[in-house]
């Protein structure tokens, strides 16, 4: 089915530089937490395989952490990107204020149980006890940052919806290089250290976080920036509020379903016995570092969309949509290249077993196909669709595609039909490409073409 002609035509070069100008620092902000994964992965590879895979185990905590907060702020996002195309400063404020009280509560909930029950939150991703061990040292640290990021993620969201994406890249990419450096001062004992291996990892990711928090209030002191609104950070306002929880419940959903599938994913990996798990580890470092072009371009295309939207012109605003699901097929199969492209420099670079080494060749393959949902997805459904304040979709097409299809293959392969890694695997990739059909059709219902602001 062909789109409708588009009712306004688009300045191409306006396009262009509007996407680069905000796609590009998400991208590199995008990058750069992957990044972090990536140094734990490599710098931990080095050491022991156990303590890699642990680590990657560990992490999945942070993972769901990040499921409510991306909602939270997504939510703040799509409602803050059409009140800053529409002028009202005043709103952007109590915006912010909502992100961070929301926000306060996760954090506090996360913190808390990587500090009271580190083992048994260990023993939902494996049965290993060395793994639990070393992934329970790693969480009492680490949990010190959960209390941290749901604050900075805030300040950064605003930033980035105020026209201020460029600093809040800039101080995210600086968090994630400390991040790094500090990686490789406690995990091998560097400048006089104590070599604290993956205990050392969680170290550098809590002081990086403090790092962050610290910038992020100060950048946001000046004139020009969206800060909240303290003299009235307790106040109520109905109606926004009903606005917000229409967006951010089903953002919360939809984040719930794809982050607790995600971890249902790595722990059915898990359970596949120390190689499959490591396989499993690196492949996600990877997709994760490929993946950050099609993350700028779906948060681009969300402030874009959204900005027309509150702006009240509808037709320029779905035009940019067509215009940015088209671009997603492109960086999706350019993400499938870079995949291929990748494996054999991957495989020299960590230390893994010969059987680790099979899976992990097998699963980059497999990876190669699932690049192309997935970038079309997120720049479609997280962009464009949320955008336009159509979130409702979401969930449901993770409930079909990931709850009903793909995670119980996964698990009667790997439990009752005893299927190879790679088999199961694949079902665990089975979503994003299977969706793609669906996507489309919702697409060009047009529902996300709607202005939110009061």
């Amino acid at each position: 089915m062909r789109e409708k002609r588009q009712e306004v035509q688009i300045d191409r070069k306006e396009f262009y530089r509007n996407l680069t100008r905000l796609a590009l620092p998400i991208a590199l902000q995008s990058l750069m937490l992957a990044a972090v994964a990536a140094g734990d992965a490599l710098m931990l590879g080095k050491v022991a395989q156990d303590e890699m895979t642990a680590v990657s185990l560990a992490t999945q905590i942070q993972f769901v952490q990040n499921m409510f907060l991306m909602a939270i702020t997504g939510a703040g996002a799509i409602l803050g990107a059409q009140y800053w195309g529409k002028g009202d400063r005043h709103t952007l404020e109590d915006v912010f204020n909502m992100m961070l009280r929301f926000s306060a509560i996760v954090s506090v909930a996360f913190f808390l149980a990587c500090e009271l029950m580190p083992g048994p939150l260990m023993h939902i991703f494996t049965h290993d006890g060395p793994l639990i061990s070393i992934g329970s040292s790693y969480l009492r640290i680490a949990g010190w940052s959960y209390l941290l990021t749901g604050i900075s993620q805030c300040y950064l969201t605003m930033m980035k919806v105020s026209d201020h994406v460029r600093p809040g890249a800039l101080i995210s990419s600086f968090a994630v290089l400390l991040n790094i450096g500090l990686n490789a001062v406690f995990i091998f004992g560097l400048l006089g250290a104590p070599r604290m291996q993956a205990a050392g990892a969680a170290l550098a990711t809590t002081i990086s976080r403090v790092v962050e928090l610290i910038l992020c209030v100060g950048v946001s002191m000046g004139t020009s920036y969206i800060r909240p609104a303290w003299e009235r950070f307790l106040k109520l306002h109905r109606q926004l509020g009903r606005d917000f929880a229409k967006q951010c419940l089903p953002l919360m959903g939809g984040s719930l379903c794809w982050g607790i599938g995600f971890t249902s994913y790595t722990a059915i990996m898990g359970h596949m016995g120390t190689d499959a798990a490591a396989a499993n580890s690196v492949a996600a470092v990877v997709r994760d570092l490929i993946c950050c072009m099609c993350n700028g371009i779906g948060s681009a295309a969300g402030i874009m969309v959204g900005n027309q939207l509150g702006a009240g012109e509808l037709a320029l605003g779905k035009a940019y949509g067509i215009k940015l699901k088209n671009i997603s097929y492109v960086i999706g199969f350019l993400s499938m290249g870079m995949v291929l492209a990748v494996t054999p420099f991957i495989l020299r670079m960590v230390l893994l077993t010969d059987q680790a080494r099979e899976y992990l060749t097998g699963m980059m393959v497999i990876m190669a196909v699932y690049m192309i949902g997935r970038c079309v997805n997120t720049v479609t459904i997280n962009g464009v669709l949320d955008g336009g304040g159509d979130t409702l979709f979401d969930m449901y097409s993770l409930v079909v595609c990931m709850w009903l299809i793909a995670i119980p293959l996964a698990l009667a392969g790997a439990f009752v039909f005893h299927w190879s890694p790679m088999a199961v695997y694949a079902c665990t990739c089975l979503d994003e490409v299977g969706k793609i059909p669906w996507v489309m059709l919702r697409f060009r219902k047009y529902k996300w073409v709607q202005n939110l602001t009061r």
